[in-house]
């Protein structure tokens, strides 16, 4: 070898990252909140904790990814709104306990940096993190030659909340008679792609600019809805009402993420017919025959955040959330267990 080889010449460029460092920095600021330390660009992202307001305070914490949504963004070539799926996954996890989200941090991995692309990803975490109310304090970035298809990336976040323990939405208050009332998704929010890019695109052959005459846009528009955050609606409602459980509805649909926060000496009535379901849903089921169980189980059908209220509190909840432009259904209630495997009984 006559020459000398660089890392630039192994296909990672220091210059070009060290530049969207910069560029970073503008779209945190404009996450700010306090107990934010400094600025983007050090070793690790800086919180000052002010806990004077609470007598316990308990630290929250919780790790997402975006999952095979991305490959729609990738198809499209559009990355201005997962990130707002990111934050997303990973703030509504902390919320169901109480918490306030304080912070947030990414992790972007590329097989060649590309400003633009990393630019609009980033842009669209700092959006999620503005609806949160929470600062993006820090992250990383990284080139990672050879390990990803052309145009392709993956994305991490991890998010903390603060909740004082006597404070702490863990279900132990729940008790029969206690009614669900679930708050509507955007649609799909980021979980069963895999099983929506099978249908879609293998069975029905379709295409990201495919216009669908029941969703009024074309498919990749409809897929790339972003996942609704339910950080401010939720702490507007336990500020003030009975709020003794709340299920995220992510990954294990109705079935695996109700009965995390209901007790074993209760079961669950799920009244399917209860609540608007976005036209999304009975399209996939319809076009990859896909049983009603099976749905519950994979997808949110409209109900991305469920809240196990008291009786007496369901009409202040369901006014609380029309105050706030969100549609609030009681979709369902808890009862006594009874000798079945079956804890959920849909009606």
């Amino acid at each position: 070898m006559s020459e000398s080889l660089t890392y630039a010449d192994a296909g990672v460029d220091i210059e070009k990252a060290n530049a969207l460092v910069n560029n970073i920095k503008a779209i945190a600021k404009k996450t700010h909140r306090r107990g934010v330390m400094g600025e983007i660009g050090g070793f690790g992202g800086l919180f000052s904790l002010n806990t004077a307001n609470y007598e316990n305070p308990v630290l929250v914490s919780s790790t997402d990814g975006v999952g095979t949504k991305l490959k729609i963004a990738f198809m499209m070539d559009k990355h201005d709104t997962i990130g707002i799926d990111l934050v997303a996954m990973c703030v509504n996890d902390v919320v169901v306990q109480g918490s306030k989200p304080l912070f947030f941090l990414d992790y972007i991995s590329m097989g060649k940096l590309k400003s633009r692309t990393a630019g609009d990803i980033i842009e669209g975490i700092g959006e999620g993190c503005r609806q949160a109310r929470c600062a993006l304090i820090g992250g990383e970035t990284a080139e990672m030659p050879g390990l990803y298809k052309e145009n392709e990336y993956d994305l991490a976040g991890f998010t903390v909340g603060l909740v004082d323990n006597d404070k702490i939405v863990d279900g132990s208050e729940i008790s029969v008679g206690h009614q669900l009332v679930g708050i509507e998704s955007s649609g799909l929010h980021s979980n069963g792609y895999s099983l929506v890019r099978k249908i879609c695109f293998d069975v029905l052959k379709l295409k990201v600019d495919s216009y669908i005459e029941d969703f009024g846009r074309t498919l990749g528009e409809e897929l790339l809805e972003p996942t609704t955050i339910y950080a401010e609606v939720i702490h507007s409602i336990i500020r003030d009402l009975p709020i003794h459980g709340l299920a995220h509805i992510t990954g294990g649909g109705f079935s695996d993420n109700i009965l995390r926060v209901v007790p074993d000496a209760c079961n669950v009535i799920l009244r399917t017919s209860s609540w608007d379901i976005p036209p999304i849903f009975p399209f996939l089921r319809d076009a990859g025959k896909v049983t009603d169980a099976e749905m519950m189980r994979t997808f949110n059908n409209g109900i991305g955040m469920v809240a196990i209220v008291p009786e007496d509190a369901v009409q202040d909840v369901l006014g609380r959330l029309n105050g706030m432009d969100r549609k609030g259904f009681v979709i369902g209630e808890v009862v006594e267990r009874k000798k079945t495997d079956q804890r959920i009984e849909w009606l």
